[in-house]
């Protein structure tokens, strides 16, 4: 398959550009790592970005506990590969601590109840940066983030007050307890990461390819049956050949009817398609402004 590998090349540039700079300006920076295809590709051009040295920060993934099995398999394959630091932020932990509130009832989910534990992990880690794969063709809201995204002493962030970032110029100052979102690969498209995971010959978790699963259907959307999701009595569980396109907490990662097995067939779909990436992400459905609000207060 042909890609445009020059276009590829200079995405690469300017996300270990970053990275580097964020290596410079930081102390105590940390990439964040959900088992997705975007954190993927981030750690991976972080290898690149620091060759033949280790990159020089740990990885940070916030567990819900209601994790696909599959993505705590390749989490853990991963940091004995490139023999990273691993930080686990356990929101079970926080639950049984009192900090969070688990939810209840038919929609309920973990996905919200991660921000307590990411700013507490950070807290406890003393990191000023986090580095994460959000993109800004993803969602509105992570359309607004900057390269270097100011977050205050509470973790909250103010998307109208950013900094500017002229001619590939960084501001990382801050104040004592503050912290920076950091985005990498801000400029990709979610076509461009599929390129270039194919071009490089990435391996991916087996989720992402077409596979059988029990699902059911809720809001138009398929969800992976599961121990963590309370089913209604009209919801009824049927065998699918399907794959996800974003992985996150099971209780409102949808999953998508597929016959893509490989790379190339995933590369066609997605070129193809009118449903956004995260149309599939029932956390996304809850309100108009949910990833927004979310983010405000602290969520990646």
């Amino acid at each position: 398959m042909n890609y445009k590998v020059d276009h590829l090349r200079e995405l690469e540039a300017e996300s270990i550009f970053v990275m580097r700079e964020v290596a410079a300006q930081f102390e105590n920076p940390v990439l964040m790592f959900s088992g997705g295809k975007d954190s993927i590709l981030m750690v991976y051009l972080a290898h690149k970005a620091f060759y033949p040295a280790k990159f020089p920060f740990p990885l940070l993934h916030v567990d819900t506990g209601h994790n696909f099995p599959e993505t705590l398999a390749y989490r853990d394959e991963l940091v004995k590969r490139f023999d990273a630091n691993l930080v686990v932020g356990s929101v079970q932990e926080a639950i049984n601590k009192g900090l969070v509130s688990e939810e209840k009832g038919i929609n309920a989910s973990r996905n919200s109840l991660q921000t307590v534990t990411l700013l507490e992990t950070l807290e406890e880690g003393k990191f000023d940066a986090a580095m994460g794969g959000a993109r800004r063709d993803e969602e509105k809201a992570r359309a607004k983030e900057r390269f270097f995204s100011h977050r205050d002493e509470f973790g909250q962030w103010d998307p109208k007050n950013q900094r500017p970032e002229l001619w590939n110029l960084f501001n990382g100052r801050k104040h004592m307890g503050e912290h920076f979102r950091v985005f990498p690969i801000s400029n990709w498209t979610e076509l461009d990461v599929w390129q270039y995971l194919a071009m490089e010959q990435i391996p991916l978790p087996s989720l992402y390819f077409t596979h059988e699963r029990d699902v059911f259907r809720r809001d138009g959307i398929l969800l992976a049956d599961c121990e963590y999701i309370q089913k209604k009595p009209d919801e009824v569980v049927f065998r699918e050949n399907v794959r996800c396109r974003t992985i996150g907490d099971m209780t409102c990662t949808g999953v998508w009817e597929s016959e893509a097995s490989t790379l190339e067939d995933i590369i066609q779909e997605i070129a193809t398609t009118r449903m956004t990436e995260r149309g599939g992400r029932a956390d996304d459905k809850r309100s108009e402004t949910s990833m927004e609000d979310r983010k405000k207060i602290g969520y990646f």
